[in-house]
């Protein structure tokens, strides 16, 4: 249901969101920069902290490639607050909990089909607004490594 995959060089669905700390962020705001959306499951589960973590870690190799980071899920605001203060984020959450942003990216109901659940997914958006790169994987360790090599590689491309 949810694992319909969205075609690379065709412009990313648009969206528009308030994150859990009242920043409004929409996808044609950010053009001009590279975007890395990640979805991801249940924010304070194990997984996905680890996961949240490692894109915070990473942020100073992603902003040197010009690059924003947001995360989403179907949490509410109050879920991704907690979460957010319990791993020490600084990056956008959105919520998502009526799962329109999960659907146009085509995650809803994850890898394992649990419903109202988004799947842990990520994607990279080129400053044009095109997508360039998607990872569908439940692995919470790879999604910051493989985004990171898909800026770089698309950004020697352009060089």
């Amino acid at each position: 249901m949810g694992r319909m995959k969205l075609q690379l060089g065709q412009p990313a669905p648009e969206f528009s969101a308030v994150s859990d700390d009242g920043r409004h962020v929409r996808l044609q705001d950010l053009r001009g920069q590279w975007t890395v959306l990640y979805f991801y499951p249940r924010a304070n589960s194990y997984g996905c902290s680890i996961e949240a973590q490692r894109f915070e870690q990473f942020l100073p190799q992603f902003a040197a490639l010009g690059a924003q980071v947001i995360g989403i899920s179907t949490d509410a605001a109050p879920g991704q607050a907690a979460f957010r203060e319990k791993c020490g984020l600084s990056y956008p959450l959105l919520p998502d909990p009526d799962q329109t942003i999960c659907r146009a990216y085509g995650v809803v109901g994850g890898l394992t089909g649990l419903l109202g659940v988004s799947g842990r997914a990520s994607f990279v958006i080129d400053p044009q607004g095109l997508l360039v790169h998607q990872r569908h994987d439940l692995n919470h360790t790879v999604h910051v490594q493989a985004a990171l090599q898909a800026i770089r590689e698309k950004q020697e491309q352009l060089a």
